[in-house]
């Protein structure tokens, strides 16, 4: 490597980096990610491993001066420091040249730079060398700070007053945890390690694998507003640089934040909007509906979900002006838009017989009222759909319709006969984990609709049976992922009719104020298909006393 300079960067074959294999004009090449030589035909040859003697010091063919470097603002007292010397043409500097040790503080290595067009080179054995500058600092200390190239580590060095330890990693960022695996021991002798890597995307993630390294809170990352130390010193902007450094922060892993770092946005109300449920003894359990929660209605069969669907659309039509979306995979949109205009009308116009005893201009008034607002938004499905395009849609509706409540009715039938093999528990789990990111990317207030498995035992849930989290079908994902979970009752059996038209309505969670149980009583009237909160029909069963 010695006789023959570098030509240009290229992928290499054997770790598959895109840019590290560095191509000479000799033919043969090195990568400086996975440490592999190359002959001229790509295959691999043994490694080079130069003896640390003044045999193959006195081989190497680039040597130069100590100097001041001008193009960086780098002083003569700092590349003295750090021993790197510069060659020259005339006036102009064409080579940096930064020396490499070992442990025991031998010269085994040479890294070259040309300063016009930026291409490097390595001499002797660089793979076996510690990081630069490694040997002018002696272990232990308060902080080290580490850059991710040789001038970088200069500047930081400088601009911070000459005071504090600064080394730079080899080979970039690429090779940035490798490099620092080899100085592990090294590193943990200082209370403090700085990361001051590059201000872009590979130095950024550099960053977060190299603290990884090392036990919590030992490692700080350096937040530059430029791309690299070098910068802060050639525009003079010491003291913006030595203010970052000293407010580094501890690396913490994603998702991980101090509390104390939330200031004055403590006290900042985060923003939701609430809509009160249509039935007061409900609002005595909730407070109401929020946006950027997912509400999950769960029953058995025939306990009157449609209905309640209905109202709580039609509610929030009445109550406010945000935009509604509807995902009902049983039904076509002709019977949502009818079952919208029946809360209206009082009427149950979803019933073809009925709708028609009314006129078209009576019709066309409700549907003005309602439908017509622009205001709704329905999925019109056909054939068979995936959960991911399920999962489109409502984001569509979201971000492109505004719609901030969704409602989707219902979940057994999206997972039925889809994902994994049949196993509808660990479809119910990768679709309830989807819909709650979805509702935390969009803030939407999802109402999902869920029905129950059936209970053991004589009684079922069209008999009255009081339900619970664990009568929930497919999942316990439903009931861990849902900010509320709301149960409808009813003993479709009962003899007396007001009890059989009466639904209880029974909080089994309840995140945003933990009150659970027996919330309301709704009654269905059958002439205007209508669900009104009515007086406790079980007064000598109540539960709520």
């Amino acid at each position: 490597m010695a006789d023959s300079k570098m030509v240009k960067h290229m992928a290499c074959p054997k770790c598959n980096s895109s840019d590290a294999n560095a191509l000479y004009e000799d033919g043969h090449s090195y990568c400086f990610s996975c440490k592999t030589r190359f002959g001229a035909d790509m295959k691999e040859e043994a490694r080079v491993v130069p003896m640390a003697n003044e045999s193959w010091h006195k081989a190497w063919k680039t040597k130069g001066e100590v100097t001041n470097i001008p193009d960086r603002h780098i002083s003569r007292d700092t590349a003295k420091k750090y021993n790197v010397q510069t060659q020259k043409y005339g006036s102009t500097t064409t080579h940096h040249i930064y020396q490499y040790y070992d442990k025991d503080n031998n010269h085994i290595a040479n890294k070259v730079r040309e300063t016009q067009n930026k291409k490097f080179w390595s001499e002797g054995n660089i793979s076996s060398a510690c990081l630069f500058g490694e040997n002018i600092f002696s272990g232990g200390g308060k902080y080290i700070t580490v850059c991710e190239g040789e001038i970088d580590a200069m500047s930081a060095y400088e601009l911070m007053g000459s005071k504090w330890p600064v080394i730079s990693i080899k080979n970039g960022a690429a090779s940035a945890v490798d490099n620092c695996k080899q100085s592990l021991e090294y590193l943990n002798t200082f209370e403090n390690i700085v990361l001051c890597f590059d201000n872009d995307k590979p130095g950024r993630e550099a960053s977060k694998l190299v603290a990884q390294l090392f036990e919590p809170n030992k490692c700080k990352i350096v937040n530059l507003e430029l791309k690299d130390a070098n910068e802060y010193l050639k525009m003079g902007r010491r003291e913006d640089f030595t203010k970052i450094w000293w407010n580094a922060k501890p690396y913490t892993p994603a998702g991980i934040v101090n509390l104390a770092d939330l200031g004055d946005r403590l006290f900042e109300e985060d923003y939701c909007e609430t809509c009160l449920y249509p039935w007061p003894k409900m609002n005595e359990k909730t407070y109401g509906m929020r946006t950027g929660e997912l509400i999950c209605f769960t029953s058995g069969a025939g306990m009157g979900k449609s209905s309640i669907i209905r109202e709580l659309m039609h509610h929030i039509m009445s109550n406010t002006l945000d935009n509604i979306g509807v995902l009902a995979m049983e039904e076509n949109t002709k019977n949502t838009a009818f079952n919208i205009m029946s809360v209206e009308a009082d009427e149950r116009l979803y019933i073809r017989e009925i709708r028609e005893r009314f006129s078209k201009e009576q019709l066309q008034d409700w549907a003005d009222k309602t439908i017509n607002s622009g205001r709704f938004f329905a999925f019109d499905h056909f054939g068979s759909i995936s959960n991911d395009e399920i999962l489109d849609r409502v984001r569509y509706m979201a971000k492109a319709l505004d719609c901030k409540w969704i409602f989707l009715d219902h979940l057994s039938i999206l997972v039925s006969g889809q994902e994994d093999n049949g196993d509808e528990r660990k479809s119910i789990d990768i679709l309830m984990t989807k819909l709650r990111s979805l509702v935390e990317e969009t803030g939407i207030g999802l109402l999902l609709v869920s029905h129950l498995r059936r209970p053991a035992g004589d009684r079922g849930h069209e008999d009255g049976r009081e339900v619970s989290l664990s009568h929930l079908r497919g999942s316990a994902s439903i009931a861990h992922l849902s900010d509320s979970v709301v149960a409808l009752e009813r003993n479709q059996q009962a003899e007396d009719e007001h009890e059989a038209n009466t639904t209880t309505l029974r909080i089994l969670k309840n995140r945003y104020t933990g009150d659970t149980g027996v919330a309301c009583y709704l009654h269905y009237n059958k002439e205007s298909g209508r669900m009104t909160q009515v007086d406790n029909p079980f007064m000598e069963n109540d539960d709520e006393s």
